[in-house]
Parts: structure tokens; C-alpha cells; sequence
């Protein structure tokens, strides 16, 4: 029932509505925010409810609305990381130092296609791809390059790989024990979200089964040997550059969160132990409002979600902490030095929706590696944010905000009909092989290349604001002689090992694999060490394994 003082806002939104509001046309654009969502023109008490307790509550507080930590960036900025990697090892090992030198607070790192399939460098499917498009990465030798000089236990490093997630954790540990940094010391994360491979990114390489064990396999390990570090980071990023719309990220994310806590818990694990050390990766895409809704609405659901259904009561267990990435997708390779402004508000937006690691696009992105002289401006781009603008002053300053509340609540409700919809067909997996979350985004991506196609949705320099006498721009060029570089290299590393050794290591692994029960962290860690390649040990679980095929979606 409306009180006299909701009555008295409803009078006057209607006297603003008909005697000033529509008395003027409207432009001809879209109102819509990117994902397709409807805008009011205005937002009042009238029309959005907000109960302050229920919905918002205080950061540090369940349900975490507003922040996870109480004091947020007023305490603590966000970790900054620049995404690095290309060629081998020592040229990423030298861009880490340069990204150090001018201020980043952690190590993210970018693997090239071989290695994110599973392939060593020297396979006939990695001709032409070495190095590309990230650092190469064939065994435990390389690893000890790519980090020379850099003390593991000063810095958080984060990786960016999926499948063969565990072997590069192995390679990570071996170099750590090298430098006497012990396990409990290793701080960082490593992805290892496969399932958002099956969904959107495609970089898979086993069936999801076998996938899915491998994942626990390390939330396990990690769980008792690692306290510091994030087994998975369960990303929404690359769901979204598949062309997602918010709501779609929010809720195929969220739910293959609830898919590994899950697994976890079927291994027999308890909740509390591990539920702390998952983490989360979103995408910070153009439409301001809507990508700090859909942050401030995913905490609330996992919080909620992590205590009432899966019965956590460690409140470390309730909190999502997130890395963000800027929308790679939103960058063009028109007018490319307009995709600073882009990637500018984007991160403000991830920043404004309280985000505790944050990566931003370098603006030749989209035609290129990014040059030493882009990544410095990205960089820039995050400490002008933290330290001249002052969004770090108050905690989620927008908070309250009718509009953003409205957003938020929106976002939550459309997020819990899919995870019913998800429900309905058996989980994530049975999901994944009914091809639904790909119809889905497939659809999304469609009805938005349609608005911009038609000009209802401009993109500045592509389909309005042209510039015919635009120039080209510097770009990186990745020295082809470095692909056989890393081929030499590893081969000369299988003539120089132990090969009884390397055998030993690989029928350990497939006997573990074939068995039921058995970590594989242990087997993985023992054939690091006696410098089995990467692309070894994933032949062999393929042996034991097969691959997984998809059914395409038309």
C-alpha cells in the first residue's frame, strides 16, 4: 500500500512526466543499455523499491552489495595488472620488468595458442603460432626463464591458461622451490575455468568429465598446499567478448561457480576450506551503468547463493573477489587512439563497481600485440583513475543511485531465470552438450552486430564519425626467427634429460589418470621436475582421456 508521501512522488512524477517530459520529442536512438535492456526516462521512489538493509547493507558486510572489504579502496587500492606475454620467455621476462619499473603491482601472463591447446612448440599444429599471440611455454626450463630475476615471493602472478592449467601451476611451484619460496608463500591465480572454455572461449582440449576432475584436482591441492592462491578464476570475461549480454555473463558465470563448488563438495571437500580461495573474472564493457550493476548484483548472488544453498559459514567463504579486464570487443581498429577514451571508462566502471584487480586494453589491441609505449598509457590510464579523479574517496559512491539500483535488482532477476533454466536441463554440463548457453550468446551477439549494422547503435569511427584520412599507426611486430628459437630450444631440452626418468613420469601420470580417486596434482608435479614438456603430459591424459569434439551450433 503507497503511502501519502509514495502517492505524493507518484503526482509528481506524472505532473513532470505529462507537462514537461512529454511535451518534448525524443531523439531517434536507442535507449536501451548494450545488452538490451530498457531505460525509464527518469528514476524515482515511484518506480524503484530499495530496501537499504536487504539489498545494499554496509562493505564488509553480507550481502556485500556494496564491497566486500569495509573500508574498499580507502584501505587498499585494486592489484594492477598488465596483461603480458609474446615470443619466449625472455622477451616477456623483460616486458614483466618493464611493467614493474613503472608501477604494475602484479604479473598477469598470456600464453600463446600451442601452449593454451596443449601443444609443444616443436608439434606440427603450432607452425605459425609460437610466440604470436602470448609467451611460449613448453616445460619447467621455460618457466624458469619467464620468471629469472622476478622474486615469487614478493609478487602476485596471475595466468591466464585453462586446459593445461595444471601443468603450468606445476611449473610455477618448481620454479618457487627453486627460488626457496615454500608452497604456503606462492600468491596468485591461474584460471583453470574450463567449463567457460566449452561455453564461449573454445580453448579445450579433454571431455568435460575428465576436465571437470583435473579442475578439482587443483582445488584440492591447492586447498592444503597453496592457502594464497586462486586454483580457478571462474571467468565471465570471455563469455562476454563471445557477445554476451551482461545478464548472460552474470548468470553462465555465476552458475558454473555453483558447478565447481559442487564438484568440490561431491569430492568431499568442505565448503569453508575451499570457497575462500575461488575468485572471479568479469569483462568491464562500455555501458557504464550496467557493467556496475551487474558487479554490485554478482556479489550479492554469490553471497546469498554460497551461504543458503551450500550452507557456508565461514563469512570469507560468502566474499567474491574479482579480477576485470576492459572489453577487447569494444575496441576498434578504426581510429584506434579512441579506444583510451574506451578503455578509460571502462575501468572506471570496474573500479566504481568495486572490482580488487583490474587489467586494462592497450589501445592497438585491435590490430596487434600492444607496443611498450601502449601498455604504459593503460597503465597510466589506472593510476590517474586511483590517484587524480577521486572515485577512491567514498565507498561505492553511486550506491543508491535509483537508476543503478534499478539495474542491479534487474540484472539479479534475470540471472536467477537462467540458473533455473540451467536447472531445468540437468546443470552446466548437460547445458554445455545441449549446446544452450551457445544458442543463447549466439542469439545475444546477433541482435546487437544487427543494431550496429543498421546504424541504431553507433560506434564511434565505425559506423559514424568516419575519419577517410586516418593513418596507421605503430603496431608490434613479433620477430618471426623467435618461433624457431623456442623449437630449438626444446628440442635440445629432450636430448639433454633423463629420458628413463621422463618415461617413469608419464606412466605414473596415465596410471593415476585411468584411476578413480587419484590427484594428479602429485604425478604432474614429479614429471615437472624431471622437465616432461607440457605438451607430453597432456598427450598422455589425451591417451587415457580422448578429446572432446562440439557439435556445432548454426
Amino acid at each position: 500500500m503507497a503511502t501519502t508521501e509514495n502517492r505524493r512522488d507518484t503526482d509528481a512524477t506524472e505532473e513532470w512526466r505529462r507537462g514537461l517530459y512529454e511535451q518534448k520529442p525524443e531523439r531517434d536512438a536507442l535507449f536501451t543499455t548494450i545488452s538490451g535492456l530498457e531505460n525509464e526516462p527518469l528514476y524515482t521512489p515511484d518506480n524503484v523499491e530499495i530496501d537499504y538493509d536487504r539489498d545494499l547493507g554496509y562493505p564488509g558486510l553480507y550481502p556485500y552489495t556494496r564491497g566486500v572489504y569495509p573500508s574498499m579502496y580507502r584501505g587498499r587500492l585494486w592489484t594492477m595488472r598488465q596483461f603480458a606475454g609474446f615470443g619466449t620467455a625472455e622477451e616477456t621476462n623483460a616486458r614483466f620488468r618493464y611493467l614493474r619499473e613503472h608501477g604494475q603491482t602484479g604479473l598477469s601472463t598470456a600464453f600463446d595458442m600451442p601452449t593454451l591447446m596443449g601443444y609443444d612448440s616443436d608439434h606440427p599444429k603450432s607452425l605459425g603460432e609460437v610466440g604470436r599471440e602470448g609467451v611460449a611455454v613448453d616445460s619447467l626450463e621455460d618457466m624458469e626463464h619467464l620468471f629469472a630475476g622476478i622474486p615469487l615471493a614478493e609478487v602476485s602472478t596471475s595466468m591466464t591458461i585453462n586446459a593445461p592449467a595444471a601443468m603450468l601451476l606445476a611449473f610455477y611451484i618448481c620454479v618457487g622451490e627453486g627460488q626457496d619460496v615454500a608452497r604456503d608463500r606462492l600468491r596468485g591465480t591461474i584460471q583453470t575455468d574450463i567449463l567457460k572454455e566449452y561455453i564461449a572461449q573454445k580453448e579445450w582440449i579433454f571431455p568435460p568429465e575428465p576436465s571437470m576432475r583435473l579442475c578439482v584436482d587443483m582445488i584440492e591441492f591447492c586447498t592444503r598446499e597453496l592457502p594464497l592462491w586462486h586454483p580457478v578464476s571462474i571467468s565471465g570475461y570471455h563469455i562476454r567478448e563471445a557477445g554476451s549480454t551482461a545478464a548472460q555473463e552474470l548468470a553462465f558465470t555465476l552458475a558454473d561457480g555453483f558447478a565447481y563448488v559442487e564438484a568440490a563438495l561431491e569430492r568431499g571437500l568442505e565448503v569453508d576450506d575451499f570457497a575462500p580461495r575461488l575468485s572471479f573474472f568479469f569483462n568491464a564493457h562500455i555501458d557504464f551503468f550496467e557493467e556496475i550493476a551487474k558487479y554490485r548484483a554478482a556479489r550479492r548472488i554469490w553471497a546469498k547463493e554460497l551461504r543458503e544453498r551450500y550452507g557456508a559459514r565461514n563469512p570469507r567463504s560468502w566474499l567474491m573477489r574479482f579480477h576485470t579486464q576492459t572489453a577487447g570487443v569494444s575496441l576498434t581498429a578504426q581510429q584506434p587512439e579512441v579506444n583510451i577514451v574506451r578503455t578509460a571508462l571502462e575501468a572506471l566502471a570496474a573500479v566504481l563497481g568495486g572490482t580488487q584487480s583490474l587489467h586494462t586494453n592497450s589501445f592497438d589491441e585491435a590490430l596487434a600485440l600492444p607496443t611498450e609505449h601502449a601498455v604504459k598509457i593503460a597503465l597510466r590510464t589506472q593510476q590517474v583513475i586511483a590517484h587524480e579523479t577521486g572515485v577512491v574517496n567514498a565507498i561505492d559512491p553511486l550506491g543508491g543511485s535509483y537508476y543503478l539500483e534499478d539495474l542491479t535488482n534487474r540484472l539479479e532477476a534475470e540471472a536467477y531465470e537462467y540458473f533455473g533454466r540451467i536447472r531445468e536441463l540437468g546443470g552446466v554440463i548437460a547445458a554445455i552438450k545441449e549446446n544452450f548457453f551457445q544458442r543463447e550468446i549466439a542469439d545475444a551477439s546477433f541482435r546487437y552486430q544487427t543494431e550496429v549494422e543498421s546504424g541504431q547503435r553507433v560506434i564511434v569511427g565505425v559506423n559514424r564519425y568516419e575519419d577517410p584520412d586516418e593513418k596507421e599507426i605503430e603496431i608490434l611486430a613479433i620477430d618471426r626467427a623467435l618461433e624457431q628459437k623456442q623449437v630449438d630450444r626444446v628440442r635440445a631440452l629432450r636430448s639433454r634429460r633423463d629420458a628413463v626418468a621422463v618415461e617413469e613420469s608419464l606412466a605414473r601420470l596415465k596410471r593415476d589418470a585411468a584411476e578413480d580417486g587419484v590427484n594428479l596434482m602429485p604425478a604432474i608435479i614429479d614429471a615437472s621436475k624431471a622437465y616432461v614438456t607440457m605438451g607430453e603430459m597432456c598427450d598422455a591424459l589425451r591417451d587415457v582421456w580422448g578429446v572432446w569434439r562440439e557439435t556445432p551450433v548454426f
